[in-house]
């Protein structure tokens, strides 16, 4: 049997026989070929292609061995980056390497050879998600806070997903994450949410309370923070939303009030993708109460805000179909917030200019 032969014996067999089964007959070389099988252990097939094959042949390894390309010196760089970028995925990072490695060599926090960065700015996203895969977080999960608000829904239009079609910035899908902890009782931060669905600039702001009045006091701090007018809202069904105060306001200023379906989370998926992506993120899941987690909370989304909407890159659903049981869905290219706002023909060019410039003072490190 195969067991009781060493390969160097198998192998000096093979030699001994090889000359003698070419010269033989048929029938010899059957025999000659059992008695190898016999002493080798072999299949007979294997035992064949063994003697079949010329002694001067090269034996390839099974594996083939790839030359490595991507060194720890790359690998090191493209961790520097992507820290840069929050940890962000893979396809909304590739994208923007070149520019963020152009933003961070001109700070001073990265200094690449030319064959480093060569390599780095020509990753493919599969190469990007390899080196990254040791890096990887685990996602967590929380608790859901949201209560009805069974009032004016008949008042206030119904808007799905499917049905967001403008290209103005201004129109805002916004939803409230708790920082409760494991429990919902009593009283704890919110932050208020909101994402623009042209341009996806987004703003965070912390509620002391989850009442509709914090609601209205945060949308007109907003205001002034948004970079374009605010034209329109689109909320949940929440009783911090669903209610009369907040549907004056917002009829006051002449902006756009819609609301989700009920239990159709998919109808938010914009502002629903930033609950997760930046402040469960960010802030994580722990509870905080109290004035003085409301003041760190607010001076935290003053600097997150800015590194959120200059230099986060996201990409926007394009289209989508189904083939059979799939579908397709096509993307556009990621870009940031920042740079979506640039390109609009429906944002003054003064506008543009400033935040431009407000771009140039930023250090996404610090």
């Amino acid at each position: 049997m195969e067991g009781s032969m060493s390969l160097n014996a198998r192998k000096e067999l093979l030699v001994c026989i090889r000359q003698q089964y070419q010269k033989a007959s048929w029938k010899e070389k059957r025999k000659i070929l059992d008695g190898f099988i016999a002493a080798t252990g072999y299949k007979r097939k294997y035992a064949i292609a063994l003697i079949n094959q010329p002694e001067n042949k090269e034996v390839r390894p099974n594996k083939r061995v790839k030359p490595i390309i991507y060194n720890d010196a790359v690998r090191q760089s493209l961790l520097t980056v992507w820290y840069a970028a929050n940890q962000i995925c893979s396809k909304r990072l590739v994208p923007f390497i070149p520019e963020l490695v152009h933003k961070l060599e001109f700070l001073g926090h990265l200094s690449l050879p030319s064959q480093t960065k060569e390599l780095l700015l020509q990753m493919s996203v599969s190469t990007v998600d390899r080196l990254l895969k040791g890096e990887r977080l685990k996602a967590h999960k929380g608790i859901i806070t949201t209560r009805p608000g069974n009032l004016l829904k008949k008042q206030i239009q119904v808007k799905t997903f499917a049905e967001w079609n403008e290209v103005v910035p201004g129109f805002l899908e916004v939803d409230l994450v708790a920082h409760c902890g494991g429990s919902a009782e009593g009283s704890f931060l919110n932050t208020l949410v909101l994402t623009d669905i042209a341009s996806t600039w987004t703003e965070c702001l912390p509620l002391l309370r989850k009442g509709k009045a914090d609601v209205i006091f945060a949308l007109q701090v907003v205001q002034s923070l948004l970079p374009f007018p605010l034209l329109g809202i689109d909320s949940d069904n929440g009783s911090e939303f669903i209610n009369y105060e907040l549907l004056h306001f917002c009829e006051s200023k002449q902006i756009t009030f819609t609301r989700s379906r009920a239990y159709r989370k998919n109808d938010q998926a914009h502002v629903e993708e930033k609950n997760g992506s930046i402040v469960r993120k960010i802030i994580g899941y722990d509870r905080y109460e109290g004035t003085e987690a409301w003041q760190a909370l607010g001076e935290l989304y003053a600097v997150l805000r800015l590194y959120i909407n200059f230099f986060q890159p996201s990409m926007k659903l394009i289209s989508k179909h189904r083939e059979g049981a799939k579908i397709r869905k096509k993307y556009d290219q990621a870009q940031t917030p920042y740079q979506r706002l640039l390109i609009s023909s429906h944002i003054q060019q003064g506008i543009q200019e400033k935040i431009r410039k407000q771009y140039e003072e930023l250090d996404p490190i610090k």
